[in-house]
């Protein structure tokens, strides 16, 4: 049963995360998966420093989940 807590208690905390980088990136459509964000980016389809931030915040918002912080 503790595996089941800990699995919502992931997801729930994914969720916060996911929810802050959308608001950090508004115009941005990241989806429910970063992974797939970062899968399915283009380099080159954005300003270089734009490009250099976004790909940064989704690295580090993946990072995050994948440490539990």
């Amino acid at each position: 049963m503790a595996s089941v807590w800990s699995t919502r208690a992931d997801q729930e905390f994914a969720g916060q995360v996911c929810s802050e980088l959308a608001d950090d990136l508004p115009d941005e459509d990241l989806g429910e998966c970063l992974d797939d964000a970062m899968d399915m980016y283009r380099m080159g389809s954005k300003p270089r420093c734009e490009e250099v931030e976004y790909l940064g915040m989704v690295r580090d918002a993946l990072d995050r989940i994948e440490e539990g912080e």
